[in-house]
This record gives structure tokens, sequence and C-alpha cells, in this order.
């Protein structure tokens, strides 16, 4: 349970004066009444460029998840990360669930974060990110591997909250009065942990998997979302961490990564979203209580320069200690929440226009962020601005809801999209969906939609549409077999979609296998055709639909 809070709170974590969030709401929805006429021009040479496999990844999947999806990429990651102790297989779970240490559970794919980690992701052939703690201090446990609590009520006094259902003594470190608990000692539940510490860890993980090269761990992730530490790990870490604390570590645990495995990839620096982009923990923490205006971190560390791009300058002049530029994004409508609005009307026309935070230029988010995105672009271009030009960038976090939604279901279908469009390196959806749920279907849709390994093409093409929060639309090339796949998304909560796809720079006449995701059932329907170089199909409200096309000679 704890594992699926990560990011519960993240409306709550703003300064007072960008606390609010809101919703934009539509005027209405879209009216059943007529079918939406909507012509999707495929050309075959425009926009040509490969889609990297590794968007299609997750974080912790099963062993039989991934190789359902064929998911090529797992990551072990979240808060619980952040001060896994590998030597006694314990995680310490912050803010999450009462500032426990706990021992892991063998039976819970959310706890795991070591070796069988590593070893149930190469069971399905898929590549494993593994965390590496960089926080300083690690979970602890009693004697018989008891949970230990860093605010424990009979040390510390009454407490607003507890684990009523767990360990009764372990407290929420928020007093009655309101205020927060800030004089706890941290070796109550954990012990401290270093750069040698890492480096025996990776060196018995090449002993185990062997090197990176020979089939090991390839990927190494730098903590996670450091400048939330005293938020998450506020009993371990209370002050928010500084610009050169987290620029400063990265470089030191790559270094320890590169000393055992000079060929594993250190992936960093993992920050949670718009405004951890921008600021530091430190100015984070003194934001929430003395604004935005002259934050130290940026007046007197960074110089002016926002906080992510002022960490690659950094790791520029150290050489090249980060391998691949990762961040994490959520859409801040609530379309990721656990309350009862993310099925909502608002909430779902959110989900249809939010996608776009990650591509479009024109797109100004009309959240508390208040600014342009662009997430993958931005990336883009802070690589090869402050970096080093073409360095792969990777999305490691990013969830959009509505998993047992139809709603969520096109989203996630245009999520995959656009990342093979806009040409992002690495994606791993927090976290694996339920095989049952609509969100999994989706994903299955692009990797394994007959259970035979039929997929979505590996060369993007160009695809274009009106509007694409109405319906979205998508084409590739296949490899192995010249076919060539339309992934259509009609995001349209009521309407149909009378759809023409103009197909350009193609065969102009072939069978077409229809594959749709409808009502949370995945099916193939009746093969068509398509001639003249068009396609005709209506497509049904909260649909994702994948045409197959098999040029006739």
């Amino acid at each position: 349970m704890s594992r699926m809070l990560t990011h519960k709170f993240r409306s709550l974590i703003l300064p007072i004066a960008l606390a609010t969030l809101f919703v934009v709401t539509e005027s209405a929805a879209d009216s059943p009444s007529s079918p939406l006429d909507v012509t999707i021009t495929i050309d075959a040479n425009v926009n040509r460029h490969p889609i990297s496999p590794l968007i299609y990844g997750v974080s912790f999947g099963t062993t039989q998840t991934l190789k359902d999806l064929r998911a090529p990429i797992n990551r072990s990651g979240g808060n619980s990360a952040s001060a896994y102790n590998w030597r006694l297989n314990a995680r310490h779970a912050g803010k999450d669930w009462f500032f426990q240490s706990l021992p892991v559970n063998p039976d819970d794919i959310y706890d795991q974060f070591g070796e069988e980690f590593v070893r149930l992701t190469q069971a399905a052939n898929a590549q494993p990110m593994v965390t590496l703690s960089m926080i300083g201090r690690v979970a602890k446990l009693g004697k018989d591997r008891e949970r230990l609590s860093s605010f424990s009520i009979a040390k510390y006094g009454a407490q607003q909250d507890n684990d009523a259902e767990g360990l009764a003594d372990a407290g929420n470190g928020v007093l009655l009065n309101g205020d927060l608990l800030t004089n706890n000692d941290p070796d109550d539940a954990s012990v401290t942990h270093g750069p040698q510490d890492e480096l025996e860890r990776v060196a018995r993980l090449t002993q185990r998997f062997g090197k990176a090269n020979a089939g090991g761990v390839r990927y190494y992730i730098m903590d996670n979302e450091p400048s939330l530490w005293h938020l998450t790990h506020r009993d371990i870490h209370p002050t928010g961490a500084h610009a050169s604390e987290i620029a400063n570590k990265v470089i030191a645990y790559s270094n320890v990564v590169k000393a055992v495995d000079p060929d594993a990839l250190v992936v960093a620096p993992e920050e949670w979203g718009w405004f951890g982009y921008n600021y530091s923990g430190f100015d984070q923490q003194y934001s929430s209580v003395h604004g935005l205006d002259h934050t130290p971190d940026r007046t007197n560390q960074t110089g002016g320069m926002d906080y992510v791009p002022w960490m690659l300058t950094q790791w520029k002049r150290a050489g090249k200690p980060v391998d691949v530029f990762s961040l994490h994004f959520y859409p801040q409508s609530g379309e990721y929440s656990e309350s009862e609005i993310t099925d909502s009307t608002d909430v779902a026309l959110a989900r249809n226009r939010s996608t776009r935070n990650l591509w479009d230029l024109n797109y100004r988010d009309p959240t508390w962020i208040n600014d342009v995105v662009a997430l993958i672009p931005r990336m883009r271009q802070w690589v090869d601005t402050y970096y080093h030009p073409g360095t792969p960038i990777a999305l490691t976090e990013y969830n959009w809801g509505g998993d047992t939604l139809m709603n969520g279901a096109t989203a996630q279908a245009d999520l995959l999209g656009i990342f093979g469009r806009e040409r992002l390196d690495i994606a791993t959806r927090w976290a694996a969906p339920a095989p049952d749920t609509p969100v999994y279907k989706a994903m299955k849709l692009y990797r394994n939609y007959d259970d035979q390994g039929g997929e979505f093409g590996s060369l993007s093409i160009g695809a274009t549409t009106p509007d694409p929060d109405q319906v979205s639309a998508f084409a590739a090339l296949r490899e192995q077999d010249d076919a060539m796949t339309v992934m259509v998304i009609n995001k349209q909560l009521q309407r149909e979609a009378d759809a023409t796809l103009e197909i350009l720079n193609y065969t102009p006449h072939g069978r077409v296998e229809v594959w749709q995701l409808r009502d949370n059932q995945l099916a193939r329907l009746e093969d068509t055709s398509y001639t003249d170089s068009r396609l005709q199909a209506t497509l049904p409200p909260q649909t994702v639909t994948l045409f197959v096309l098999h040029a006739q000679q």
C-alpha cells in the first residue's frame, strides 16, 4: 500500500503561493448526437525515425507482466528506494508509511529493490533499472527483523496519526498541535550509508549477474526525487537538499558505479516535476515559508539558473558522469489521484488534453504550473545546450491515472504514441498496471496485441489529425513484415468518429487487420481493406484501434 501512495501528496508540496490545485472545466462534454468527421493523414515519407523499444517500460513489473506486455525495461524506484538497505534487504518507507523501516516482503513486487528484482526482471528478458541510495542513511531493523519507527509515540509523545493496523507506536511525525516533530534521533530507524556501501552493492550485483556488457545490470538510477527528501524522508534528511549537494552526490555515486562496471549507465537526476526542475530542495523548502523571491540556492549556488539545467552544467564540467538524463512528470489537474474526482467529466477532459504537456510548444498548462512544459523537447534542448548533445533522455516516472477507466486507456495509448513520435529514449510507467485494467490492455495493444508478439511498428512515420484532444493518431512501419501500423485513439467521451485515413507514399491498396480496445475488451475485429490509398472506419467513443495494413503488390 505504501508504495502506491508515493505521489499522493504532490499537490501539497508547493509553496503557499502556488498550492491551490485547480481544474479547468470545459463547457460541456462532446455531444453524442452525430459522429465527428475526421481526416487522418498518414505519410510514410515524413518524419521517419526509429522508435526506441525502451519507451514501453514499467516500474515493478512481475515476470509474468513483463512477458505479457513484452516490456523491455523494468524500474525499481520510488521513495522506499532512497533508503533501501541492501545488506538487510529492508526498506525505509518515509512519509509514505509512517516513517517506518520494514523488512522486505518477498511476495510483494513493490518490495523488490535488490537482487530478487534483477532476477525476476531478467527472467522475462527485460532490463532492470536499479536505484542506488544517495540520501546518506538507510533502513535499520530491530531484533528478529522487527519494524522500527522514526517517530515513536512512546519516545516522542502523541501524534496526529499512527499505524493503527501495523506498528501502533509508529506516529506520523505531526504533533497534536499541528507542529512537525523535528527533534527525532535518526538512529532510531536508520543507519549511516555512503558511497563505499553502494560500491559494495554494485560489486555484489556484478558478481551474481555479470557486468553490464555481459548480461548484468545496465542501468543504475541515482536515488529518487532528491529535491523532496525533506518531505518524503524528513526524519533522516530534514533540511532540503542544496543544489550543490545533489550535483556532487551524483558525480560521486557515478564514480562508484563506473569504478566497478565501466559499461553500466548512470541515470539522473530523477526529479519529481515542474517545481523540482526549477528549484532545489533547499529552495523548495525555503519558499514554502518565504515565497519564491530571493531563494538562497538560486541566488548563491546556481547563479540565477534553474536547478536542473544548472546541474547539467556541473556534470558537463565533471566529464560525463550521467549517461541518461531522467525526469518524472505527473499531470496536475487531478488526472493521477486516488480521490473520487478521477472519473469526473472535468478530469476526463483534462486527461484528453494534458498529454500535450509532453510535446506541444504552444500548450500552456492551465494548472498552478501556468507555463509551457513541452517536456520532451525541453529535455532534449537542455542536454544539447547544457550537457552533451545526443544524451539519451528518459521519463522514468509518469502516470495519467484512470487505470480502471477507458479514459485512462486512451490517455495511456496517446502517451506511448507521443513517446515514439517525439523520440523519447526510455519511459517507465509508475507502476505496472493490473492485467484486468483498460490501461494494461492499451499498453498490450502496442506490444503484444495478439499474444503472439504482434506489435506497433518500429519506424515512426508522419500521422496528423485536426484536433488531437478529440482524436489522435500515430503511425509506424514494421520491419519484420513491412506492414504499416496505425494507432487511432478516439478520446471523445460520448461521440463516435467517422475517420478517413489518407495513406501517402505507401502501396495504395491492401488488406487490413483491425484490433480494438473498447469497454475494457481487446479483440480482433473483422478484417477490412483499403483502396485508392484510403481507409474508412467508424470509431466508437473512448476506444483505441490499431490498423495493421498489409500492402498488396
